[in-house]
This record gives structure tokens, C-alpha cells and sequence, in this order.
């Protein structure tokens, strides 16, 4: 199986919960060695262990800040350096005599701006992530698969994320399907059965079921295009690759 990188993010997230862990384990046998009727040395224990925990909690913070700041900064390096690099190569293609930027020169420089300006957001919101409803989202589910001895799997939110998971977990148990093969066969087996489909596809404009057209259109964009997978296409996919998907919540625990 092929080494998955972590971001920094990843990194830091998965060494705090690790020692978050120690520190309960810590907790437990400084619990373990005061008996329960020593009613001042068990006070004693409750103010140490809160001192330990609120050490522990202002330390991961702070660490969540200074990663923020480092990123920020990071972000700031890359944008000049681009800017320096495009202005560079710019320069050199620039011929001896002015003359007008082509059709095709204003394309590739409106889409390495348009590149540019996703890269600034995506890094805006990895950095409001670090302190955000995400990160913490991240830490709980953290520690829920620590204790199942399971860990978190970056995917890319590119529309073809619940295929990919899939095909990630099938991989591990060596059934090998590919993005493509999964989208295909997941929508043929929906309109194998319409009938046990079709009732739930609402048209959010009328508030009408699916004609059996926009069905064929439906099952046409799994295929054809980076559609995300909802519901439907997860309990079609449960049932033609006979598997049984487990998935995991902050807040609604297991499903």
C-alpha cells in the first residue's frame, strides 16, 4: 500500500491525541494510588489533575496558533514567489518588439490567476480550520477511531470522495475496483432497479419524483462526471459489491 502524506495539520492533530492518551493513562494511575477514603489526598488529586489537563489544553492551542501563523506566513512566501516566477517568465517570452497578448496567452494567464486565487482560499480556509468547527470535528473522530484502532484517511473533497473511500477500503481487503469501475456500476445497478430508486429522487424545483429522463440523466452524471455520492449511490453500492459500509460521527456515532 502506497504511503499516504500528512499535512502538518495531520501531523499535529495525531501527536496530540496521542498525548492526550498518556495523560489519561497518567491520570488513571495517579487515581489508582490514592485509596478512596484519603479525603485530602484525593482533593489534592483533583486539583493536580485539572492542573494537568488545563496545562495540557493551553499547550495544544498554542501549538494550534503557531501552526496558523506558520501557515499564514507560508502562504504570504509562496504568493511572492509565484508572483516573481510568472513576472520572470513573462519576461522571457516576451518577444523584441511589443505586440499584443494572444488569445491564447490571456487564456493560460486567466486561469493561472484564477489557479492562484484557489490556492489563496484553499489556504485561508485550512488556516480558519485550524481553530474552527473542522479541527475539532477531526480530534473527536480522532480519538473515537483511536479506540477501534482505526485511523482518519485524508480524501479529496473533488466530488468523487465517497467513491474513493470506498475504493481505498476495498483495496486493503483486495477487491480492486477502480473510481471508474465503482461509478459505473453503482449507477447500472440503479437503473437495474429503478423502482427501488426512483421514489426518492425529488426535483427540488417542483417537489415532483424523477421522471424516468431525469433518473437516465441522474445515473448518466454518476458515471460521466464527479457527481457526489449520496445515500442512494452508497446503499446501491452496499448492495451490487455485497459489502457492508460502516461510517463514523462526531455526533451521531456509528451508522
Amino acid at each position: 500500500m502506497e504511503e499516504e502524506t500528512e499535512t502538518e495539520e495531520e501531523k499535529m492533530l495525531k501527536r496530540q491525541r496521542r498525548e492526550r492518551k498518556e495523560l489519561q493513562a497518567r491520570i488513571q494511575g495517579m487515581k489508582n494510588a490514592v485509596p478512596k477514603n484519603d479525603k485530602k489526598r484525593r482533593k489534592q488529586l483533583i486539583e493536580d489533575v485539572a492542573r494537568l489537563e488545563a496545562e495540557m489544553d493551553e499547550r495544544h492551542q498554542q501549538e494550534v496558533e503557531q501552526l496558523k501563523l506558520e501557515i499564514s506566513k507560508q502562504v504570504e512566501v509562496e504568493s511572492l514567489a509565484n508572483g516573481s516566477e510568472k513576472l520572470a517568465f513573462e519576461d522571457s517570452e516576451k518577444p523584441a518588439q511589443h505586440s499584443r497578448p494572444t488569445k491564447a496567452q490571456k487564456r493560460r494567464d486567466k486561469k493561472a490567476a484564477l489557479d492562484k486565487e484557489r490556492e489563496v482560499r484553499i489556504a485561508e480556509a485550512e488556516i480558519e480550520n485550524l481553530s474552527g468547527v473542522r479541527h475539532l470535528e477531526n480530534q473527536k473522530l480522532g480519538n473515537l477511531l483511536d479506540g477501534r484502532g482505526l485511523q482518519i484517511k485524508q480524501i479529496p473533497s473533488d466530488g468523487h470522495c465517497m467513491y474513493r473511500a470506498i475504493e481505498d477500503q476495498l483495496k486493503e481487503r483486495g477487491h480492486i475496483l477502480t473510481l471508474a469501475q465503482l461509478r459505473s456500476q453503482t449507477a447500472q445497478y440503479m437503473q437495474s432497479h429503478v423502482d427501488d430508486f426512483l421514489p426518492f429522487l425529488i426535483n427540488s424545483n417542483t417537489g415532483d419524483i424523477y421522471t424516468p429522463e431525469a433518473f437516465e440523466k441522474y445515473c448518466d452524471d454518476i458515471v460521466n462526471t464527479p457527481a457526489w455520492g449520496g445515500q442512494l449511490e452508497v446503499y446501491a453500492t452496499c448492495l451490487w459489491t455485497r459489502r457492508t459500509l460502516q461510517f463514523s460521527g462526531t455526533d451521531k456515532g456509528q451508522n
